[in-house]
């Protein structure tokens, strides 16, 4: 699964194919195909993976909720996610064509939506956060980190501040926060 999840991220959820994963291990495509029949099969659970890497590295579990959601933000607007913003991006393409794909595409998303809405929660609790609906401004925090990913194979210049610090800004206002917050707690 790492294999195929590192063919995923570096070239694209397309090219993960038996023989590609095989031989990447070193080993006959047979190998592969023993334990993924098919190559859809594979290509899932090899998002399932990266997703959840991500997940794992941009959520963290603990903290103070503020900041827990610099920490995220921090990663998208240092290009850390870049790699991972590709991989939602193609998934987002691919899943269209492969029913399987958008079933685990949406169950990811969940998730993602999920550990969000939780540091939300934990932020309007704690006084932290306007008292907004955690579920929708996780979900308008989510659409703005897809807006800007949808960016991610361009070879414009995004360093305006409007596109840099976009997920940011839509973080601030959607949850009552004042601008330049999470960027001055990132820079702590």
């Amino acid at each position: 699964m790492s294999a195929a999840a590192a063919i995923a991220i570096g070239e694209g959820l397309e090219r993960i194919t038996l023989r590609a994963v095989a031989t990447r291990l070193g080993v006959r495509p047979g190998l592969i195909s023993h334990y993924f029949p098919a190559a859809e099969d594979l290509v899932d659970e090899a998002f399932v993976r990266a997703a959840t890497i991500e997940r794992e590295r941009f959520f963290p579990t603990s903290g103070p909720p503020v900041e827990r959601l610099a920490h995220f933000v921090h990663h998208i607007e240092t290009g850390a996610s870049l790699p991972l913003a590709r991989l939602w991006l193609n998934a987002r393409h691919l899943s269209r064509f492969t029913p399987s794909l958008d079933v685990t595409l949406t169950s990811q998303d969940r998730l993602d939506r999920a550990r969000l809405r939780t540091i939300i929660e934990d932020g309007v609790a704690a006084g932290e956060f306007a008292a907004v609906d955690p579920e929708a401004a996780s979900i308008r925090i989510l659409m703005a980190v897809d807006g800007g990913g949808s960016y991610v194979n361009s070879g414009d210049d995004l360093t305006h501040p409007a596109h840099a610090h976009f997920v940011a800004d839509v973080c601030e206002w959607t949850l009552g926060l004042p601008p330049g917050t999470l960027r001055a707690i990132s820079a702590r």
